[in-house]
């Protein structure tokens, strides 16, 4: 089975990369995560319903929605702040990749494990960027506000495509298709990875820059 896959590319300042790969991957969340089955029988069920919460980003003017879950909002911020740091530090030049991967989980015979397919891949990639003053920062604060926008409304209008997504199982191996250690919602199952690459943070971009100077003489 092939995996669906999308890829974003944004450039962007190292104090936005958090709030904007949350943005991001919480919104396919938010349409990946089902409240929790309540089995009557082993394929008799029915579903909790999902919170939401609306959530104003720090360094970029943006509200973004996600379900309302302690647990995973953790989880989601944990992997994105080990990628972040990683993307800023001395180590990279500012240019690297994150991934959220949903996946389904297939039976082998003994003794060989469970093997893990994916079917949907989200990627964001990024590369950062330095500003020459506060006009500049502030310019490309809304850029990166309104990509985002674009991105949110692309993310909603892939959603209610008739996609593939993996059949709801019986009792027995629902461990197979869902997340079950949330205690307030159940997405499907899923995993992040990442990669960074080269030495030192680039300065912006000739492009970017001519790009923020022809608007700013506007």
């Amino acid at each position: 089975m092939n995996a669906r896959s999308q890829v974003f590319d944004l450039t962007m300042e190292g104090l936005q990369v958090d709030e904007a790969v949350t943005t991001i991957f919480q919104t396919v969340l938010f349409h990946r995560c089902l409240g929790k089955f309540m089995y009557t029988g082993d394929a008799q069920y029915s579903i909790g319903t999902v919170g939401y919460t609306d959530v104003d980003c720090n360094f970029i003017d943006f509200t973004y929605v996600c379900c309302t879950s302690d647990s995973l909002t953790h989880k989601v911020k944990r992997a994105i702040n080990l990628f972040s740091e990683k993307l800023r530090s001395n180590e990279s030049c500012g240019s690297g990749q994150i991934s959220l991967e949903f996946f389904q989980k297939k039976k082998n015979r003994w003794p060989f494990p469970q093997e893990s397919i994916p079917w949907e891949v989200w990627t964001v990639h990024l590369d950062l960027i330095k500003h020459e003053n506060e006009d500049e920062r502030q310019l490309c604060r809304e850029n990166v506000s309104d990509l985002l926008t674009e991105k949110v409304i692309y993310i909603t209008e892939l959603m209610n495509r008739h996609d593939y997504v993996p059949k709801t199982p019986s009792q027995s191996e629902l461990d197979l298709i869902f997340d079950t250690s949330f205690p307030d919602v159940q997405p499907y199952l899923f995993k992040f990875d990442y990669s960074t690459s080269g030495s030192a943070a680039p300065s912006m971009g000739n492009a970017m820059k001519k790009i923020i100077k022809e608007t700013l003489a506007m």
